[in-house]
Protein backbone atom coordinates (compact mmCIF):
# COMPACT_ATOMS: atom_id res chain seq x y z
CA UNK A 1 0.00 0.00 0.00
CA UNK A 2 1.37 3.25 -0.69
CA UNK A 3 0.36 6.90 0.28
CA UNK A 4 -0.35 8.78 -2.74
CA UNK A 5 -1.23 13.04 -2.89
CA UNK A 6 -2.79 13.13 -7.02
CA UNK A 7 -3.06 17.09 -8.17
CA UNK A 8 -5.55 17.90 -10.99
CA UNK A 9 -5.05 21.09 -12.80
CA UNK A 10 -8.12 23.36 -14.64
CA UNK A 11 -7.76 21.73 -18.00
CA UNK A 12 -8.13 18.01 -15.89
CA UNK A 13 -11.32 19.81 -14.17
CA UNK A 14 -12.82 21.89 -17.11
CA UNK A 15 -16.44 20.18 -17.13
CA UNK A 16 -18.81 18.23 -15.31
CA UNK A 17 -17.51 14.86 -17.63
CA UNK A 18 -13.86 15.83 -16.85
CA UNK A 19 -14.30 15.63 -13.17
CA UNK A 20 -15.92 12.40 -13.31
CA UNK A 21 -13.17 11.28 -15.44
CA UNK A 22 -10.55 12.12 -12.15
CA UNK A 23 -12.94 10.67 -10.23
CA UNK A 24 -12.22 7.16 -11.95
CA UNK A 25 -8.83 8.02 -11.76
CA UNK A 26 -8.88 8.56 -8.37
CA UNK A 27 -11.03 5.05 -7.65
CA UNK A 28 -8.73 3.01 -9.67
CA UNK A 29 -5.84 4.18 -7.01
CA UNK A 30 -8.29 3.31 -4.60
CA UNK A 31 -9.31 0.12 -5.85
CA UNK A 32 -5.24 -0.94 -5.96
CA UNK A 33 -5.17 -0.40 -1.72
CA UNK A 34 -3.52 2.83 -2.27
CA UNK A 35 -4.16 5.74 0.33
CA UNK A 36 -5.25 8.84 -1.85
CA UNK A 37 -5.30 12.41 -1.40
CA UNK A 38 -6.68 14.99 -4.05
CA UNK A 39 -6.01 18.22 -4.61
CA UNK A 40 -7.44 20.63 -7.59
CA UNK A 41 -7.41 23.27 -8.72
CA UNK A 42 -10.37 25.79 -10.08
CA UNK A 43 -12.08 24.66 -13.50
CA UNK A 44 -10.12 26.03 -16.37
CA UNK A 45 -11.13 30.01 -17.09
CA UNK A 46 -12.38 30.18 -13.85
CA UNK A 47 -9.53 32.11 -11.86
CA UNK A 48 -9.18 34.50 -14.82
CA UNK A 49 -13.27 35.24 -14.35
CA UNK A 50 -12.88 35.80 -10.92
CA UNK A 51 -9.94 37.99 -10.96
CA UNK A 52 -11.40 40.06 -14.01
CA UNK A 53 -14.65 40.59 -11.82
CA UNK A 54 -12.10 42.04 -8.93
CA UNK A 55 -10.71 44.29 -11.37
CA UNK A 56 -13.97 45.52 -12.63
CA UNK A 57 -15.02 46.51 -9.33
CA UNK A 58 -12.17 47.85 -8.00
CA UNK A 59 -8.91 48.05 -9.66
CA UNK A 60 -7.40 49.01 -6.32
CA UNK A 61 -8.43 46.62 -4.44
CA UNK A 62 -8.16 45.10 -1.24
CA UNK A 63 -6.17 41.79 -1.46
CA UNK A 64 -7.38 40.09 1.35
CA UNK A 65 -10.46 40.46 -0.29
CA UNK A 66 -9.13 39.73 -3.36
CA UNK A 67 -8.40 36.00 -1.83
CA UNK A 68 -11.65 35.40 -0.71
CA UNK A 69 -13.09 36.05 -4.56
CA UNK A 70 -10.36 34.11 -6.17
CA UNK A 71 -10.12 31.22 -3.82
CA UNK A 72 -13.78 30.36 -4.82
CA UNK A 73 -13.17 28.46 -7.76
CA UNK A 74 -11.02 25.75 -6.11
CA UNK A 75 -14.27 25.30 -3.60
CA UNK A 76 -16.35 24.56 -6.36
CA UNK A 77 -14.13 22.30 -7.70
CA UNK A 78 -13.11 20.05 -5.01
CA UNK A 79 -16.99 19.98 -3.88
CA UNK A 80 -17.78 18.51 -7.23
CA UNK A 81 -15.05 16.33 -6.99
CA UNK A 82 -15.95 15.00 -3.81
CA UNK A 83 -19.33 14.26 -4.81
CA UNK A 84 -18.55 12.35 -7.89
CA UNK A 85 -16.54 9.94 -6.04
CA UNK A 86 -19.25 8.97 -3.31
CA UNK A 87 -21.43 8.52 -6.88
CA UNK A 88 -19.11 5.92 -7.53
CA UNK A 89 -18.90 4.64 -4.17
CA UNK A 90 -15.60 6.17 -3.18
CA UNK A 91 -15.77 7.64 0.38
CA UNK A 92 -14.91 10.79 0.42
CA UNK A 93 -15.21 14.41 1.80
CA UNK A 94 -13.77 17.71 0.62
CA UNK A 95 -11.60 20.44 2.65
CA UNK A 96 -10.78 24.01 2.32
CA UNK A 97 -7.63 25.33 3.37
CA UNK A 98 -8.78 26.43 6.64
CA UNK A 99 -10.18 23.80 7.61
CA UNK A 100 -7.14 21.53 7.32
CA UNK A 101 -5.74 24.23 8.22
CA UNK A 102 -2.93 25.09 6.24
CA UNK A 103 -1.27 27.96 7.35
CA UNK A 104 0.24 30.76 6.08
CA UNK A 105 1.78 34.07 6.06
CA UNK A 106 -0.23 37.28 5.81
CA UNK A 107 1.15 37.84 1.68
CA UNK A 108 -2.48 38.12 0.28
CA UNK A 109 -2.24 36.55 -3.16
CA UNK A 110 1.52 35.04 -3.11
CA UNK A 111 1.39 33.64 0.31
CA UNK A 112 3.99 31.13 1.11
CA UNK A 113 2.74 27.64 3.70
CA UNK A 114 4.42 27.95 6.80
CA UNK A 115 2.47 24.80 8.57
CA UNK A 116 0.12 22.17 7.42
CA UNK A 117 -2.01 20.07 10.51
CA UNK A 118 -2.40 16.68 9.05
CA UNK A 119 -4.01 15.33 12.39
CA UNK A 120 -7.61 14.79 11.01
CA UNK A 121 -6.61 14.23 7.17
CA UNK A 122 -4.44 10.81 8.71
CA UNK A 123 -6.92 10.17 10.74
CA UNK A 124 -9.31 9.95 7.61
CA UNK A 125 -7.06 8.25 4.80
CA UNK A 126 -6.02 5.54 7.45
CA UNK A 127 -10.09 4.48 7.19
CA UNK A 128 -10.11 4.74 3.73
CA UNK A 129 -11.67 7.80 3.01
CA UNK A 130 -10.33 10.20 -0.15
CA UNK A 131 -9.95 13.37 1.24
CA UNK A 132 -10.20 16.41 -1.24
CA UNK A 133 -8.11 19.47 -0.63
CA UNK A 134 -8.91 22.72 -2.68
CA UNK A 135 -5.31 24.10 -3.76
CA UNK A 136 -4.07 27.53 -3.97
CA UNK A 137 -5.35 28.65 -0.32
CA UNK A 138 -4.28 28.64 2.85
CA UNK A 139 -5.70 30.43 6.42
CA UNK A 140 -3.63 33.91 7.37
CA UNK A 141 -1.90 34.08 10.74
CA UNK A 142 -5.28 36.88 11.40
CA UNK A 143 -7.67 33.75 9.98
CA UNK A 144 -8.03 35.76 6.88
CA UNK A 145 -8.29 33.27 3.74
CA UNK A 146 -5.26 33.55 2.05
CA UNK A 147 -4.06 32.33 -2.24
CA UNK A 148 -0.87 30.98 -3.09
CA UNK A 149 -0.15 32.78 -6.36
CA UNK A 150 -0.76 31.67 -9.80
CA UNK A 151 -0.38 28.11 -10.40
CA UNK A 152 -0.14 28.06 -6.43
CA UNK A 153 -2.46 24.52 -6.36
CA UNK A 154 0.83 22.51 -7.44
CA UNK A 155 2.73 24.25 -4.24
CA UNK A 156 -0.58 22.95 -2.18
CA UNK A 157 -0.27 19.49 -3.40
CA UNK A 158 3.40 19.24 -2.85
CA UNK A 159 3.76 20.63 0.74
CA UNK A 160 0.57 18.17 1.27
CA UNK A 161 2.75 15.19 0.50
CA UNK A 162 5.55 16.48 2.63
CA UNK A 163 3.34 16.76 5.10
CA UNK A 164 1.25 13.53 4.55
CA UNK A 165 4.33 11.78 4.52
CA UNK A 166 3.29 10.45 0.90
CA UNK A 167 5.00 8.22 -1.35
CA UNK A 168 4.78 10.77 -4.49
CA UNK A 169 2.58 13.02 -5.81
CA UNK A 170 1.36 12.88 -9.30
CA UNK A 171 0.39 16.19 -10.93
CA UNK A 172 -2.13 15.39 -13.38
CA UNK A 173 -2.05 18.10 -16.53
CA UNK A 174 -3.04 18.23 -19.95
CA UNK A 175 0.94 17.25 -21.27
CA UNK A 176 2.06 13.45 -20.76
CA UNK A 177 5.18 14.37 -18.94
CA UNK A 178 8.42 16.97 -18.90
CA UNK A 179 9.73 17.08 -22.61
CA UNK A 180 13.35 18.23 -23.78
CA UNK A 181 11.63 21.34 -25.00
CA UNK A 182 8.30 23.12 -26.19
CA UNK A 183 6.83 20.10 -28.76
CA UNK A 184 5.11 23.18 -30.27
CA UNK A 185 8.50 24.36 -31.26
CA UNK A 186 10.21 21.17 -32.21
CA UNK A 187 8.10 18.19 -33.51
CA UNK A 188 11.45 15.69 -32.03
CA UNK A 189 11.33 16.81 -28.14
CA UNK A 190 10.87 13.89 -26.63
CA UNK A 191 9.60 13.05 -23.26
CA UNK A 192 12.20 12.90 -20.24
CA UNK A 193 11.77 9.62 -18.32
CA UNK A 194 13.40 11.41 -15.02
CA UNK A 195 14.70 14.40 -14.71
CA UNK A 196 16.38 16.11 -11.17
CA UNK A 197 15.08 18.58 -9.11
CA UNK A 198 17.84 21.16 -9.85
CA UNK A 199 17.17 20.48 -13.48
CA UNK A 200 13.37 20.85 -13.67
CA UNK A 201 13.67 24.34 -11.49
CA UNK A 202 16.07 25.68 -13.90
CA UNK A 203 13.43 24.63 -16.17
CA UNK A 204 10.34 26.17 -14.67
CA UNK A 205 12.43 28.90 -13.64
CA UNK A 206 13.39 29.52 -17.53
CA UNK A 207 10.64 29.60 -18.96
CA UNK A 208 9.14 25.96 -19.06
CA UNK A 209 5.61 26.21 -17.68
CA UNK A 210 4.87 22.36 -16.87
CA UNK A 211 5.40 23.45 -12.83
CA UNK A 212 5.56 26.23 -10.55
CA UNK A 213 8.97 26.50 -9.98
CA UNK A 214 8.29 27.27 -5.62
CA UNK A 215 6.35 23.74 -5.68
CA UNK A 216 9.68 22.40 -7.31
CA UNK A 217 11.96 24.20 -4.94
CA UNK A 218 9.56 22.27 -2.10
CA UNK A 219 9.66 19.03 -3.63
CA UNK A 220 13.46 19.58 -3.64
CA UNK A 221 13.59 20.44 0.13
CA UNK A 222 11.31 17.93 1.46
CA UNK A 223 12.74 15.37 -1.02
CA UNK A 224 9.04 14.46 -2.60
CA UNK A 225 9.14 12.59 -5.61
CA UNK A 226 6.71 14.39 -8.30
CA UNK A 227 5.54 12.47 -11.17
CA UNK A 228 4.02 14.72 -14.04
CA UNK A 229 1.03 12.71 -15.92
CA UNK A 230 -1.39 13.19 -18.24
CA UNK A 231 -5.16 13.15 -17.19
CA UNK A 232 -5.84 12.14 -20.53
CA UNK A 233 -4.01 9.08 -21.10
CA UNK A 234 -2.35 6.43 -19.64
CA UNK A 235 0.85 7.02 -20.43
CA UNK A 236 4.02 6.45 -17.73
CA UNK A 237 5.15 10.48 -17.00
CA UNK A 238 8.09 12.21 -16.00
CA UNK A 239 9.47 11.55 -12.53
CA UNK A 240 11.11 14.30 -10.75
CA UNK A 241 13.66 12.47 -8.07
CA UNK A 242 17.22 13.60 -6.34
CA UNK A 243 20.04 13.18 -8.66
CA UNK A 244 20.84 10.17 -6.84
CA UNK A 245 18.59 8.19 -8.42
CA UNK A 246 19.43 8.87 -11.85
CA UNK A 247 22.39 6.49 -13.40
CA UNK A 248 23.42 7.83 -16.47
CA UNK A 249 23.03 11.89 -16.71
CA UNK A 250 22.34 13.68 -19.75
CA UNK A 251 24.85 16.61 -20.52
CA UNK A 252 22.18 18.46 -21.57
CA UNK A 253 18.70 17.24 -20.32
CA UNK A 254 16.11 20.20 -21.66
CA UNK A 255 16.61 23.74 -23.70
CA UNK A 256 13.59 26.05 -22.51
CA UNK A 257 12.59 29.68 -23.58
CA UNK A 258 10.92 32.94 -22.01
CA UNK A 259 9.75 35.70 -24.01
CA UNK A 260 9.00 36.99 -20.92
CA UNK A 261 12.10 39.32 -21.11
CA UNK A 262 12.82 43.09 -21.92
CA UNK A 263 16.07 44.59 -21.83
CA UNK A 264 17.70 48.22 -20.04
CA UNK A 265 21.26 49.28 -21.29
CA UNK A 266 22.50 52.54 -19.39
CA UNK A 267 25.39 54.03 -21.51
CA UNK A 268 27.93 55.81 -20.22
CA UNK A 269 27.57 55.70 -16.09
CA UNK A 270 30.49 56.26 -13.84
CA UNK A 271 33.00 53.30 -12.92
CA UNK A 272 33.14 53.19 -9.67
CA UNK A 273 32.08 51.80 -6.43
CA UNK A 274 28.63 52.09 -5.59
CA UNK A 275 27.42 52.55 -9.05
CA UNK A 276 25.55 49.44 -9.34
CA UNK A 277 23.50 49.83 -5.92
CA UNK A 278 22.65 52.73 -6.88
CA UNK A 279 20.82 51.15 -10.14
CA UNK A 280 19.82 48.22 -8.59
CA UNK A 281 18.87 49.23 -5.16
CA UNK A 282 15.62 51.42 -6.22
CA UNK A 283 14.75 48.55 -8.88
CA UNK A 284 14.76 46.46 -5.60
CA UNK A 285 12.55 48.98 -3.66
CA UNK A 286 10.17 48.81 -6.64
CA UNK A 287 10.04 44.85 -6.08
CA UNK A 288 11.56 44.49 -9.88
CA UNK A 289 13.39 41.25 -10.55
CA UNK A 290 16.37 41.63 -12.37
CA UNK A 291 17.97 38.49 -14.27
CA UNK A 292 20.72 38.97 -16.42
CA UNK A 293 23.18 41.66 -15.49
CA UNK A 294 26.27 42.33 -17.99
CA UNK A 295 29.07 44.95 -17.16
CA UNK A 296 31.31 46.11 -19.81
CA UNK A 297 34.89 46.30 -19.60
CA UNK A 298 35.79 50.32 -19.17
CA UNK A 299 38.89 51.70 -21.24
CA UNK A 300 38.78 55.22 -19.83
CA UNK A 301 38.56 53.65 -16.16
CA UNK A 302 36.29 56.47 -15.88
CA UNK A 303 32.75 54.83 -16.92
CA UNK A 304 30.83 52.16 -18.39
CA UNK A 305 27.62 50.27 -20.03
CA UNK A 306 25.41 48.99 -18.13
CA UNK A 307 23.02 46.12 -19.69
CA UNK A 308 20.11 43.92 -17.45
CA UNK A 309 16.98 43.01 -18.11
CA UNK A 310 13.13 42.44 -16.27
CA UNK A 311 10.09 40.75 -16.87
CA UNK A 312 8.28 42.11 -19.63
CA UNK A 313 5.47 42.89 -17.39
CA UNK A 314 7.76 45.54 -15.05
CA UNK A 315 9.66 46.91 -18.32
CA UNK A 316 7.73 50.16 -18.04
CA UNK A 317 8.08 50.56 -14.39
CA UNK A 318 11.94 49.62 -14.52
CA UNK A 319 12.24 53.05 -17.31
CA UNK A 320 10.09 54.80 -14.95
CA UNK A 321 12.20 53.84 -12.09
CA UNK A 322 15.50 54.14 -13.44
CA UNK A 323 14.94 57.78 -14.99
CA UNK A 324 13.28 58.84 -11.63
CA UNK A 325 16.96 58.35 -10.43
CA UNK A 326 18.62 59.22 -13.25
CA UNK A 327 20.13 62.49 -11.51
CA UNK A 328 21.47 60.01 -8.67
CA UNK A 329 22.89 57.64 -11.24
CA UNK A 330 24.21 59.88 -13.93
CA UNK A 331 23.61 58.20 -17.52
CA UNK A 332 24.49 58.98 -20.52
CA UNK A 333 21.80 57.21 -22.77
CA UNK A 334 18.67 55.16 -21.79
CA UNK A 335 18.37 52.33 -24.21
CA UNK A 336 15.70 49.83 -23.88
CA UNK A 337 13.70 46.95 -25.97
CA UNK A 338 11.01 43.88 -25.44
CA UNK A 339 12.15 42.20 -28.98
CA UNK A 340 13.87 39.23 -26.69
CA UNK A 341 14.00 35.95 -25.74
CA UNK A 342 16.01 34.41 -23.45
CA UNK A 343 17.04 30.72 -24.34
CA UNK A 344 18.71 28.17 -21.69
CA UNK A 345 20.35 24.87 -22.15
CA UNK A 346 19.94 22.86 -18.52
CA UNK A 347 21.42 19.92 -17.56
CA UNK A 348 23.44 18.85 -14.53
CA UNK A 349 25.84 17.05 -16.76
CA UNK A 350 27.61 19.95 -17.11
CA UNK A 351 29.16 19.54 -14.11
CA UNK A 352 31.64 17.03 -15.47
CA UNK A 353 31.89 17.96 -19.14
CA UNK A 354 33.98 20.73 -20.69
CA UNK A 355 32.78 22.46 -23.97
CA UNK A 356 29.06 22.82 -23.66
CA UNK A 357 28.64 26.39 -23.47
CA UNK A 358 31.28 26.97 -26.90
CA UNK A 359 28.92 24.49 -28.62
CA UNK A 360 26.11 26.53 -27.84
CA UNK A 361 28.03 29.83 -28.71
CA UNK A 362 28.90 27.94 -32.18
CA UNK A 363 25.40 26.59 -32.98
CA UNK A 364 24.06 30.15 -32.74
CA UNK A 365 26.94 31.58 -34.68
CA UNK A 366 26.38 29.08 -37.78
CA UNK A 367 22.39 30.30 -37.86
CA UNK A 368 23.62 33.68 -37.82
CA UNK A 369 21.75 34.55 -34.53
CA UNK A 370 23.97 37.25 -32.02
CA UNK A 371 23.96 37.03 -28.56
CA UNK A 372 23.56 39.89 -26.63
CA UNK A 373 23.59 39.10 -23.17
CA UNK A 374 24.90 35.64 -21.44
CA UNK A 375 24.84 34.62 -17.66
CA UNK A 376 25.80 30.99 -16.42
CA UNK A 377 24.98 28.73 -13.38
CA UNK A 378 26.55 25.13 -12.37
CA UNK A 379 24.14 23.12 -14.95
CA UNK A 380 22.75 26.31 -17.10
CA UNK A 381 23.98 28.55 -19.64
CA UNK A 382 21.03 31.18 -20.64
CA UNK A 383 21.33 33.86 -23.60
CA UNK A 384 19.55 37.17 -25.01
CA UNK A 385 18.88 36.74 -28.45
CA UNK A 386 16.65 38.89 -30.58
CA UNK A 387 12.65 37.25 -30.46
CA UNK A 388 12.31 36.71 -33.96
CA UNK A 389 14.85 33.89 -33.62
CA UNK A 390 13.76 32.08 -30.46
CA UNK A 391 12.09 28.70 -33.16
CA UNK A 392 15.60 28.79 -34.88
CA UNK A 393 17.60 28.88 -31.84
CA UNK A 394 15.43 26.60 -29.80
CA UNK A 395 15.28 23.75 -33.04
CA UNK A 396 19.10 24.35 -33.72
CA UNK A 397 20.08 24.19 -30.03
CA UNK A 398 17.99 20.77 -29.49
CA UNK A 399 20.02 18.97 -32.45
CA UNK A 400 23.02 20.42 -31.58
CA UNK A 401 22.89 18.77 -28.29
CA UNK A 402 21.61 14.87 -29.49
CA UNK A 403 18.49 15.57 -28.28
CA UNK A 404 15.99 15.17 -31.28
CA UNK A 405 13.86 11.92 -31.11
CA UNK A 406 14.90 8.82 -33.83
Amino acid sequence: MARIVMKFGGTSVADVEKIKNVARRVKSEVDAGNQVAVVVSAMSGKTNELVGWADEISPMYDAREYDVIVSSGEQVTVGLIAMALQSIDVPARSWLGWQIPIKTDGAHAKARIKEIDTTELDKRMNSGEVVCVAGFQGIAPDNRITTLGRGGSDTSAVALAAALKADRCDIYTDVDGVYTTDPRIVPKARKIEKITYEEMLELASLGAKVLQTRSVEMAMNHRVRVQVRSSFSDAEGTLVVDEDEIVEQEVVSGIAYSRDEAKITLVKVADKPGIAASIFGPLAEANINVDMIVQNVSEDGKSTDMTFTVPRGEFKRALSVIEGNSAKIGYKELLSTSDVTKVSIIGVGMRSHVGVARKMFETLAEKGINIQVISTSEIKVSVLIAEEYTELAVRALHTAYGLDAE
